[in-house]
């Protein structure tokens, strides 16, 4: 925290203009192509639809790359973790400590990238001010996940694999950027089983304005997930560091 206060305004402007970036660009060119898209049983325009997709996504990357490269280099390159641990603290208390600020920056990351959308009116309100406490916690879910590949990947260099076997999969199958109905059964399968695509359904329904008890489906996936990436990695970063 103290480190991003410090450098605040390299950190604002990624999310306040990537969707800008790509609401114009996919939003605007490809949505003047493509028209309305059919989402849940209802026909709304790309823009709409992209603009909760967008939202999702930041919330996976600013989790699961600040335990991947952030903890990483704070572990191997500036032995902040030895550091810390030489105090009382113990490892756990890093570790968790790590997780809870990948999750926090989800929700720093969601609330500007909301203010921006908002300005276009691609949002419904009160409805979609639940996609803060639901970026924490999908937050915790991705930096998880993101620090059980930081205990098991050897060296930067490897962390290409997670990204390409894992990160970027959900970044185009998760339903953030088409509907999942465009695709073919067993793809669909496969989409479902992919964490990102709950994230991407609860953000999306909250965003137009939708509420009920179809949501609790994605969040009890999300906190289930999370729970056993978060025990999982504390497991692993102790066998690692203790190692």
């Amino acid at each position: 925290m103290d480190v991003y206060l410090r450098t605040w305004w390299t950190n604002f402007l990624p999310p306040l203009l990537e969707p800008i970036l790509y609401l114009v660009a996919f939003g605007g060119g490809m949505g003047g192509m493509i028209g309305n898209v059919l989402w849940n049983g209802r026909g709304v325009s790309y823009i709409a639809f992209l603009a909760p997709g967008l939202i999702s996504v930041g919330v996976m990357f600013w989790a699961i790359f600040e335990t991947l490269y952030g903890s990483f280099v704070r572990m191997y390159y500036q032995k902040t973790f030895d550091a810390i641990i030489a105090t009382p603290l113990s490892l756990e208390d890093v570790i968790v400590g790590e997780i809870l600020w990948g999750a926090t920056k989800s929700v720093l990351v969601a609330a500007l990238m909301m203010v921006v959308i908002a300005a276009l009116g691609l949002l419904k309100f009160p409805e979609a001010l639940l996609v803060l406490p639901f970026s924490f916690l999908s937050g915790l879910m991705f930096a998880a996940m993101g620090m059980c590949f930081t205990a098991v990947c050897p060296t930067i260099d490897t962390f290409n694999l997670p990204i390409f076997a894992v990160v970027f999969p959900m970044f185009l199958f998760s339903g953030t950027f088409f509907p999942l109905e465009t695709l073919p059964g067993w793809a669909q399968l496969l989409a479902g089983a992919l964490p990102l695509t709950y994230t991407s359904f609860f953000v999306r329904s909250v965003c137009f304005g939708q509420s009920g008890s179809h949501l609790w489906g994605p969040v009890l996936y999300t906190a289930a997930l999370g729970t056993v990436a978060f025990w999982l990695a504390l497991a692993l970063m102790r066998r690692r560091l203790i190692r």
